[in-house]
């Protein structure tokens, strides 16, 4: 079988090479046959990968122990689940899983998107060169087929971090929303190689990008997930290389789905769209490497390799002819509006836009600060949580300042009347809920900001959908009734009002942590510790095995005041083939109003156990933000054929022109 694995990946390395010069042969020589040919090769491309794929996870679940990354990331004890996420657990399984996803984008764009008949050829040309990038990988380097000599009687099994729901589902939505932003890039090298610069590569991709932003977004959640409850450190976000990585393209991707909207309405911001694109795209691929490189530590990095120069050269060769051509398309990307007043919509879609991207640059900033200290003195110095925080946090409260003031600004200059009407009742309530927090003993500047501006966004937005509302009702419609009609019929401003209140969630989740409280005790059996209302009694320790790891439960009854509310057992696990790597399994219970999470950090030989117990507030309220916000984008994303019907009526125009 691998040698089938072998013979598709090498196939498909072939086939993307000449995918990628029959589409610009047959642009540049007009050469409809050569067009053709190019649009079969993606499909031939899919079909390659689809059986590399196959033949991949036949490997897996036959636990096919002679192939060297089967052994490597299973066993025969492994569910048949964790099984099939080995796909993308290793290296040479996830650049396959990366090359499958780009191939099947590439056929979904070909099969759909044909009417861009002139774009085409150099968005397939861009999808297949840099398929060509990862199958020449996968072909030369970093093969999910090699054999070993001697096949072991079992594998290594799956690193048992990885052993979990959110695992399972983190890096394949990471990974759509990652290639999914391949497919705008390759519209916008199409739309500057054939200098159609208007808003129809826009219009064409919207989905597209919010599709890819939905995915990333979802990875990003279930990163977050993954690391509350596997890591055992009582957070979920650490700053770290790869986290961060993901939050790079989704930062840039955000403000270019907020920016094409400028370019829409008022024909400006042509080229600060395309910078953006490029960037995510970029972006998209550093992530990439650093999750697979392992050149900067990470807990979420599995992997050690020396890919790093590989993806530097191919970063930078997108780069470079990316700018090129950009620099070269600039007297044709002359904007045909300007900016009238600061007081203006436009004018605050370019602040949220300067936000985002200042965020993304001092995460890059320091992100790569480790590589560059290395570059120049030799040792790698780190920049820690403290630094991303000091930077980050201002910019934050910024944004959801600007989230609450951009939809509701008037296009081209807001009048007094205008400002009045759509921001004085927010600004109050906003002011009134600063003042109660104040009274209440919220004296945090941060989260005391934080929560005031959640309550002005969020009065700004209730206020436009009542409105909205209300004019329907004025026709006759219930109000149930109004306020569905009205999200039904204008599902991207609505979609992205409800995305703006799961962010609004998001952010008041990340303040509560700012009253998070923290407790470590070593008990015996029957002691108690205090935290907060709760009161938690050590009752024992069981030990018991499972099929891959040998388990160690404590068992803690929680007590809030004097009246018993639950039980508790925290774990430290020892996994078969990782003895020398405990690990623990924390217990939560959860409340919307918070968290009480427990972590068994020791057991003491005679019988005492360490704990580390922590209050966090709010948490509840991240995860359903993070549900809110997916609804939004499902919402915004969700077609409309009158819409379609026009961009594409209006393609077809331009291009008779």
């Amino acid at each position: 079988m691998s040698e089938i694995g072998n013979l598709s990946v090498a196939l498909a390395a072939l086939v993307s090479a000449y995918g990628l010069v029959a589409a610009l042969l047959g642009a540049g020589l007009r050469r409809a046959d050569l067009q053709h040919s190019a649009r079969n090769a993606t499909y031939a491309l899919f079909l390659l990968l689809t059986v590399a794929s196959a033949v991949l996870l036949w490997q897996l679940v036959t636990r096919d122990f002679g192939n060297a990354y089967v052994a490597s990331y299973t066993s025969r004890d492994l569910g048949f689940w964790y099984t099939v996420s080995a796909w993308w657990a290793g290296q040479a399984g996830s650049l396959l899983f990366w090359a499958w996803l780009l191939a099947g984008f590439g056929t979904l764009v070909v099969w759909r998107q044909g009417a861009y008949r002139e774009l085409m050829p150099y968005v397939i040309a861009t999808v297949m060169g840099t398929s060509s990038f990862f199958t020449l990988l996968l072909a030369l380097v970093s093969s999910p087929f090699a054999r070993l000599p001697f096949p072991p009687p079992d594998g290594q099994g799956l690193n048992p971090l990885l052993q979990n729901p959110g695992m399972f589902f983190h890096p394949p939505t990471q990974y759509l929303g990652y290639v999914g932003f391949t497919i705008p890039f390759a519209f916008a090298i199409a739309a500057m190689a054939t200098r159609r610069l208007d808003d129809e590569w826009i219009r064409a991709t919207r989905r597209w990008t919010l599709a890819s932003w939905f995915f990333l977004s979802l990875g990003i959640l279930f990163g977050m997930q993954w690391a509350y409850v596997e890591l055992g450190w009582g957070g979920y976000w650490a700053w770290d290389p790869v986290e961060n990585a993901s939050l790079m393209p989704w930062l840039t991707g955000t403000a270019f789905l907020h920016s094409v909207m400028i370019q829409e309405k008022r024909d400006m911001l042509k080229v600060w769209n395309l910078v953006l694109i490029i960037l995510t795209f970029a972006l998209a691929i550093f992530g990439t490497f650093l999750t697979r490189s392992g050149v900067l530590s990470s807990v979420h990095s599995f992997a050690l390799s020396s890919l790093g120069p590989l993806f530097f050269a191919f970063i930078a060769l997108v780069l470079i002819v990316s700018f090129t051509l950009l620099a070269a398309r600039l007297p044709w990307l002359r904007s045909a509006g300007d900016l009238d007043s600061l007081l203006s919509r436009e004018a605050s879609f370019l602040f949220n836009n300067l936000i985002l991207v200042g965020a993304a640059f001092s995460v890059f900033l320091g992100t790569i600060f480790p590589l560059v200290s290395e570059a120049v003195r030799g040792v790698k110095i780190s920049v820690g949580a403290p630094f991303f925080n000091q930077v980050n946090v201002p910019i934050g409260l910024a944004l959801l300042l600007v989230m609450g003031l951009c939809p509701l600004l008037a296009w081209r200059k807001a009048s007094a009347a205008n400002l009045r009407r759509n921001f004085l009742l927010p600004g109050a309530l906003g002011l009134l809920a600063a003042i109660l927090l104040l009274l209440r003993g919220v004296s945090q500047p941060v989260a005391l900001a934080a929560f005031a501006l959640s309550v002005f966004v969020t009065a700004t937005i209730v206020l436009d959908f009542h409105r909205g509302a209300m004019v329907r009702r004025a026709h006759g419609e219930p109000y149930p009734l109004a306020l569905g009609r009205l999200v039904l019929r204008n599902r991207r401003r609505y979609g992205g009002y409800i995305v703006h209140l799961g962010v609004i969630l998001l952010f008041a989740g990340m303040a509560g942590g700012a009253f998070r409280t923290e407790r470590e005790a070593v008990l015996r059996q029957g002691q108690t510790v205090a935290i907060n209302q709760y009161t938690l009694r050590y009752e024992g320790l069981s030990q018991y095995p499972t099929p891959g790891a040998l388990v160690t439960a404590a068992t803690l009854t929680v007590f809030n005041g004097n009246e018993p509310v639950g039980v508790l057992n925290p774990q430290r696990n020892i996994h078969r083939g990782h003895e020398e790597q405990p690990m623990t399994e924390v217990a939560i219970r959860s409340t919307l109003l918070e968290d009480l999470y427990v972590i068994l950090a020791g057991i003491g030989e005679d019988g005492s156990a360490s704990f580390r117990v922590i209050v966090n507030p709010l948490m509840m309220w991240m995860w359903i933000g993070g549900a809110l916000l997916s609804l939004g984008t499902v919402v915004a994303f969700w077609p409309e054929r009158r819409e379609a019907l026009r961009a594409r009526a209006r393609y077809l125009v331009g291009a008779e022109a």
